[in-house]
């Protein structure tokens, strides 16, 4: 009687084959998973303006169309802590500092030349309308206290041209 050798292995080219799909779905998948963090960065963004938006429309309807400022210390102050209908600031709830807080800190700038620094969650004031990004100072955001315009203090663009300050 014969005894017959029942090897089973791959062949060369089902191994080639395997590894070229490997290469082929990794082409694919490496860019898309890179890209990631930047749409994350873009969605926070996004979200960050539209919550203070929100918190600065909200802050000028209680206080019969004043904007919270005039400079960065009032910004802050005027939305994280208790304010009266003149805007008179308080850290404790009375029976005229009612209104507040709108945001318990202002979120650090996710994009732009100054994201990830220890300033990103810091404001600089404008006068212009729309206001002037000007990231050289290391600010996140830029806000204008007469217009209550609220922008990403940066020059970049997302992947697609459209420039964080028209956000």
């Amino acid at each position: 009687m014969k005894r017959r050798n029942n090897r089973v292995a791959f062949s060369l080219v089902e191994l080639v084959v395997v590894i070229v799909i490997i290469g082929i779905l990794a082409a694919i998948a490496i860019p898309r998973l890179s890209r990631g963090s930047t749409g994350a960065s873009q969605a926070a963004l996004s979200a960050n303006l539209a919550t203070i938006r929100n918190a600065i429309n909200l802050y000028a309807t209680e206080h019969n169309g004043a904007f919270p400022g005039p400079d960065e210390a009032g910004f802050v102050n005027k939305l994280t802590k208790y304010t009266d209908l003149s805007g008179t600031v308080s850290a404790t709830k009375t029976a005229t500092a009612k209104y507040g807080p709108y945001l318990q800190a202002i979120p650090p700038c996710p994009v732009g030349e100054n994201a990830g620094k220890t300033t990103a969650n810091k404001i600089l004031i404008s006068s212009t309308s729309p206001p002037t990004p000007d990231p050289t100072g290391g600010e996140g955001w830029v806000y204008n206290p007469t217009t209550g315009e609220f922008l990403a203090n940066t020059t970049q663009t997302d992947d697609s041209g459209k420039a964080f300050n028209t956000y």
